[in-house]
């Protein structure tokens, strides 16, 4: 390729001139190409040590000039063949002009211009999108990588370290390239060369460890192997990086989601040295995970940058150090010790932004004033003039007069003493205007029935007036929250203190619970920037009909049945509108077991919108993953209890495992936030604890009351033993200080015994967890959800295998798994707009998810089936193909892939002849292969009885057409007796098949020998047959036909065993006898594809067989004539013909080993990709 101009002062230096005139040289690196000897390999060492470009551009040309002693790099190239290209377009277009310049400096001016413009050309001509911004540098090492290893051009380089692999106990130095897709490894020491791709979905664990052998090292794990590296220059970064991708690959698992690089990042300024686009596109994720985590923010919010600051707190009089946030909703502030202060400002509740006078007290201060009357003070900031000019251009894209009766305009001061700066808005403004269009867009309609306000205040009216200890205490709480929204602020804006925890920790007041919920849950934000969109959604959702809705009306008397919201229709009808519209939302989700017993309790103390919204905040963002059909969330969160159990109560970890306990009792915990174990009353407090601190509260008290039940668990002998000591633990965690009547728990009344366990007060439980396991921070959590999530996922993708590799051992189906998946996630690595992608359904169990289209599949059909005929087997591959493609999208998923090749491995004798005569039956023979005209109608209307019976049934009701659905997803039993017959084409395709098979066996024979003796005795079948079921027309027939086809038709009905008789019937059964076989029909049979020649058992020879010389009939011919249509035969009558053949028995009962196949496959695909790594000059000598 054209590079822009570089100088070199050493031409001669590790390079060997090739070509040269008087203006240009062509160079190439020494050691490449032929030879090289000692020289080569310290040439090609260097290179990789040092990371040179010569290891990926091995020629070169420079132009020279007689006068200078400099020259110029203007062109580099990977081959020959691309740099003979550029050296002949040299020599065509400017040596002719530049001969004539008289002066040098002009000459090399003129060039260096020249290739300039050609360079910015190019990138002119490229799209858009394929701008590149990195710098050369990385582009080098992104070209070099593609060369290594073998990837094609749409796999990106994230970035790539110095490093060493220890392959056993020797360092081998080289580069890492971390990609979007695998992890790879370069070496190249002295002629000892290493080569290392892993996937990143093959990884189940990332450490990070130093050891006596291994110092300061990251070890990749994957199924079979664990990887070492080390001599990292920065390893914290490299870990992160690793990670990272990791993540996104496991993502890549569960949802079939392509990595899609950011298009709304800034451009730099500058191209950064060594820092691809990627990269940044990952730190800035990362960066905004963290900051969307750490303030509960939305998905779609954007980190626009952060600066340190100081922040005035006027409830302690003090300046609180800290670091303020800006994205393009919100302003954020984070003290920084923890839990000093935390303030959230949404940019629509912004009123006025100004600058204030600086002073030596007071340096840089901007001032923030809001709706409701609140004034923010933020000092110490480097570069204030910048912040607000960015916190006005926000503000200028805030729409908030969606949310607010107030003016849309926001206020900019540019110091208090200067008049405030007004955001410009159109006169004709008005926001009645837009709110009415917004609401016309949606056609939502106002009346719709939902609850206006908590059930439980519905129910509680008539208790107002009980003024006991209890109601006291209540009030007492109440009290103490209006004083603490009085000091710190209410809403949003409200100042979030360890003052804030306490009051939580507490327990918050009934009245105060929902409006505590949504604010520190994030929900407030959600709902407030998304105006009537629940409404739309239950207008959207009445009256859908899915799988997702059936389960909700099953579930909806199971939530909550002892309380008297959920006892009457009233509280039902609010559960099934907001579960029912969030499985409208989220389809990916739909609806999960356990989500009615949470959104149940949400109902108790909110509106149905607000209930909504707290739903999203807990499936999407603070439970992640937790609500799906694979509850992967749970999961690795049981992972992470185990992880925990393991450091703090180690003694205790190790019973629990012996008993398998654990892992029963984090899932049903976690699921429902203990409340489907606890007492409402009590469960509930928990709740509050978890909307403000997160899932590290769920942990603590779950290790909390393994601590306290410790004694007793480590004497349990079973598992059931121990849940009960759990159990009638959990049933006695009450709450002293509710005001509400007790509301009794379904699992006490089930476990109560003779003598109930003292009471536990569920304020003491808290307590304690605080006290024990307090130091648990949200950021270790998430690192242990990491580790935790890789080896979930890939656990339940061997689950999933498992139950789809049939007959095939779950080592070979390991190997099949890494040989299709390749094949596969191209489509999502490297094939976003493909067709498959297209058609991802995530629904279906992610190894269904893994899909090949009909070029690949013939390409793993090739490589791994017993079966191979030659030149017969795309024709097989492409009919196995539409057999297992049962839905007909033209894609074959894992599961279906593998159990066609496990019928052919692993099934006996009945099996792999039902699979064999299954392809040469519709679908799998297709039309075009199917000549008969009436073989293609009955192909085709097959099809269309059904749709159209169904478009004149009775409109039933849903249920039963979901019935029906599940009946038809039930796997059914296909017996021998359900084959339909195969008619005289189909026969004619499985003898060519079968003739195709022998080739390469070494009873080559004997096998011909027998299969012809089993088509002549099929074919006599056949006709025996026709004969008995059609006597009276065969007699009519034979009436009105000519003597000689009498005679025709008798012989195979007599049993004759003359070899001519035999080859005259396999005529007669396959053509009509009105059309005779002319020698020239002969030799046009070369071109058909469905007529064969006939060979009898006697005069049968190896060699006289060819792959289209197996039956008799001319491609005219065939056109002109109709097949006979009465003769068909069972398969009971083919698979009672070939047990008849000792060597056709054996060639069908004998077993083959897949191990060979596979990993003859493995070691190709290592070629190819060492092949296509290596030079021009290298791939000319390997092909001659």
């Amino acid at each position: 390729m054209w590079i822009q101009p570089e100088e070199v002062l050493l031409a001669g230096a590790l390079w060997v001139s090739e070509r040269a005139n008087p203006f240009f040289i062509l160079q190439r690196r020494r050691g490449h190409g032929r030879g090289g000897g000692l020289s080569g390999l310290l040439v090609g060492t260097l290179d990789v040590v040092l990371d040179s470009s010569a290891r990926v551009a091995p020629y070169r040309i420079l132009l020279q000039t007689a006068d200078s002693q400099i020259y110029w790099n203007i062109a580099c190239g990977s081959s020959r063949k691309e740099i003979t290209e550029h050296w002949d377009w040299l020599e065509s277009n400017l040596l002719q002009t530049i001969s004539i310049f008289d002066n040098d400096e002009d000459v090399t001016t003129f060039v260096k211009g020249k290739i300039c413009g050609i360079i910015a050309e190019e990138n002119r001509l490229k799209p858009s999108d394929e701008q590149e911004e990195d710098s050369g540098k990385f582009r080098e090492a992104e070209l070099k990588m593609r060369r290594l290893f073998g990837m094609p051009d749409e796999e990106k380089l994230v970035n790539y370290y110095s490093c060493s692999y220890w392959k056993g106990r020797v360092p081998r130095q080289g580069w890492l390239y971390l990609s979007v897709n695998h992890l790879c490894f370069y070496s190249f020491l002295l002629g000892k060369e290493v080569t290392l791709v892993v996937p990143w979905t093959e990884v189940t664990q990332l450490e990070k460890n130093a050891t006596l052998l291994f110092p300061e090292s990251v070890r990749v794990s994957t199924r079979h192997t664990e990887h070492f590296f080390s001599m990292f220059l920065n390893i914290n970064d490299t870990f992160k990086l690793m990670e990272q991708l990791a993540n996104i690959a496991m993502r890549q698992l569960l949802d079939n989601e392509a990595f899609a690089a950011d298009r709304s990042l800034p451009k730099p300024c500058k191209t950064l040295k060594n820092v691809s686009v990627l990269k940044r596109d990952l730190d800035a994720r990362a960066k905004n995970e963290r900051y969307r985590a750490m303030f509960r923010l939305t998905q779609d919010e954007r980190l626009d940058g952060h600066t340190d600051c100081t922040l005035w707190t006027p409830f302690a009089k003090m300046h609180v150090v800290g670091q303020l946030f800006i994205s393009n909703n919100y302003i954020c502030f984070n003290s920084r010790e923890e839990d000093l202060c935390q303030l959230i400002i949404p940019l629509r509740e912004v009123s006025i932004v100004e600058k204030a006078d600086s002073s030596s007290v007071l340096p840089c201060p901007v001032s923030i004033s809001t709706k409701n009357k609140m004034t923010f003070l933020f000092a110490n900031l480097k570069d204030r003039d910048f912040l607000v000019q960015r916190i006005s251009d926000f503000l200028q894209r805030t729409p908030d007069s969606l949310w607010g009766d107030t003016s849309p305009l926001s206020l900019i001061g540019q110091s208090v003493r200067q008049a405030q700066l007004r955001l410009r808005v159109s006169s004709s403004f008005d926001p009645a205007s837009v709110l009415f269009s917004i609401q016309k867009g949606r056609h939502y309609h106002p009346g719709l029935p939902t609850a206006s306000q908590g059930l439980l205040q519905l129910y509680h009216q008539d208790a107002l007036e009980d003024l006991g200890p209890k109601a006291m205490k209540e009030k007492m709480k109440e009290e103490a929250w209006n004083i603490h929204f009085s000091e710190f602020g209410r809403g949003v804006c409200m100042y979030r203190t360890s003052r804030t925890r306490e009051l939580v920790l507490n327990g918050i007041p009934e009245c105060l619970r929902g409006e505590l919920w949504l604010l520190f849950s994030g929900a407030q934000n959600e709902m407030a920037s998304h105006p009537g969109y629940y409404g739309d959604l239950v207008e959207q959702a009445m009256g859908l009909c899915s799988l997702a809705t059936e389960e909700i009306e099953r579930d909806l008397h199971r939530s909550m049945p002892e309380h008297r919201a959920f006892q009457n229709e009233m509280g039902i009808a609010a559960l099934r509108r907001v579960l029912t519209a969030y499985a409208h939302r989220n389809p990916g989700i739909g609806y999960c077991q356990a989500m009615n017993i949470v959104t149940s309790v949400l109902l108790l103390y909110c509106t149905e919108e607000e209930a909504f919204w707290l739903l999203v905040a807990l499936c999407e963002r603070m439970l992640p993953d937790y609500y799906n059909t694979r509850v992967v969330g749970a999961l690795v969160d049981q992972g992470v209890f185990e992880e925990l159990t393991r450091a703090f109560l180690p003694l205790l970890y190790e019973h629990m495992q012996e008993l398998g306990v654990i892992s029963t009792i984090s899932l049903s915990w976690f699921l429902t936030l203990f409340l489907s174990v606890m007492p409402f009353d009590s469960a509930v407090l928990l709740v509050d604890c978890f909307f403000y601190e997160g899932i590290k509260v769920t942990f603590q008290v779950a290790l909390a009351v393994l601590h306290d039940n410790m004694d007793a668990l480590l004497s349990c002998s079973d598992e059931g033993e121990a849940m009960t000591i759990l159990g009638r633990y959990l049933d006695n965690v009450v709450n002293k200080q509710t005001v509400a009547p007790p509301i009794p728990h379904l699992h006490a009344l089930l476990t109560s015994g003779d003598e109930p366990p003292p009471e536990i007060d569920v304020f003491d439980l808290i307590k304690s967890s605080y006290e024990k396991f307090g130091s648990l921070r949200s950021d270790v959590i998430e690192q242990m959800r990491f580790r935790q999530r890789l080896k979930v996922i890939q656990s339940l993708e061997d689950t999933a295998k498992r139950s789809v590799v049939g007959g095939v051992n779950m080592l070979q189906a390991n190997m099949l798994n890494m040989l299709t998946r390749p094949q596969t996630l191209q489509v999502c690595y490297w094939g976003s707009s493909s067709s498959a992608a297209e058609r991802h359904d995530p629904s279906l169990p992610y190894l269904e998810q893994y899909r090949i289209d009909p070029v690949q599949f013939a390409q793993l059909f090739s490589a791994l089936a017993p079966w191979t005929c030659g030149g017969h087997t795309s024709m097989l591959s492409a009919r196995l193909f539409r057999l297992l493609d049962q839905n007909q999208d033209g894609l074959v998923n894992f599961k279906e892939f593998i159990t066609g090749l496990s019928g052919m491995y692993h099934g006996d004798m009945t099996e792999k002849l039902k699979l064999l005569y299954k392809l040469h039956l519709p679908p799998a023979l297709c039309p075009e292969e199917a000549e008969s005209a009436l073989e293609a109608t009955h192909f085709f209307t097959e099809d269309e009885l059904p749709d159209f019976s169904l478009s004149v049934a009775e409109v039933k009701d849903y249920r039963y057409y979901l019935r029906m659905w599940a009946k038809e997803k039930e796997p059914k039993r296909e017996t021998i007796k359900d084959l339909p017959r195969m008619n005289q084409e189909q026969f004619i395709e499985l003898c060519k098949t079968l003739y195709n098979m022998f080739s390469e066996e070494p009873m080559e024979q004997q096998l011909y020998h027998s299969i012809a003796t089993v088509a002549s005795l099929l074919l006599r079948i056949g006709e025996v047959g026709k004969k008995f079921n059609n006597g009276a027309k065969k007699a009519e027939t034979a009436a009105q036909a000519p003597p000689s086809s009498l005679q025709k038709e008798e012989r195979p009905g007599e049993g004759v065993s003359d070899e001519s008789q035999v080859c005259q019937a396999l005529a007669d059964a396959q053509l009509e006898p009105a059309a005779p076989q002319t020698p020239d029909d002969d030799i046009k049979d070369d071109t058909s594809v469905s007529s064969y020649s006939v060979v009898s058992s006697g005069s049968l020879q190896c060699e006289d067989i060819a792959d289209d010389t197996v039956l008799i009939g001319g491609s005219e011919q065939r056109r002109g004539s109709v097949l006979d249509v009465d003769w068909s035969i069972t398969f009971e009558q083919v698979l009672a013909s070939l047990l008849t053949e000792p060597p056709l028995v054996d060639y069908f009962e004998t077993k083959r080993d897949i191990q060979a196949k596979m990993a003859a496959c493995k070691a190709q695909r290592a070629v190819e990709r060492q092949t296509s790594s290596t030079s021009d000059h290298e791939l000319t000598q390997h092909s001659t």
